[in-house]
């Protein structure tokens, strides 16, 4: 059996404005949004557009103060999350269009072109297009 990551949970503080950054600024296609009533809560899923079988965001309401504690945190202030690109400008430009603030600006390293931003909780994204990796026999 084939195996890929499917879900990684979000910690939000609120599903509306998630999805409204997510999908309205980010760029993302909302995937599932299915209310939960026995539970208080909703399954929201998020995904990059073209994303195929690529990981996807479970957007989970916090709902204890532990978990609102988490909000923006996740990771202690590490990058969190890792958003490939096919071109890295275009939607560099595009989500600095859509005031997403990048609070490190775009860098050439050994392995592509990355950035860092914040999405609206101050969690840590790299915007980032691989260099591609040539066959030694090609």
């Amino acid at each position: 059996m084939d195996q890929f990551l499917g879900l990684v949970s979000l910690v939000v503080r609120d599903y509306d404005e998630a999805i409204a950054f997510f999908v309205g600024k980010v760029g993302f296609e909302l995937v599932e949004d299915q209310c939960i009533p026995e539970e208080e809560k909703r399954w929201v899923v998020v995904r990059p557009k073209g994303a195929g079988q690529g990981a996807q965001l479970l957007l989970a309401r916090a709902s204890t103060p532990e978990q609102l504690a988490r909000i923006g945190m996740q990771t202690g202030g590490r990058v969190a999350f890792f958003l490939y690109t096919d071109d890295f400008w275009r939607d560099h430009a595009r989500l600095s269009g859509h005031g997403i603030q990048f609070v490190r600006g775009p860098a050439e390293q050994p392995y592509g072109t990355v950035a860092v931003f914040q999405d609206l909780y101050g969690n840590l994204w790299d915007l980032l297009q691989m260099k591609t990796v040539r066959n030694a026999n090609s």
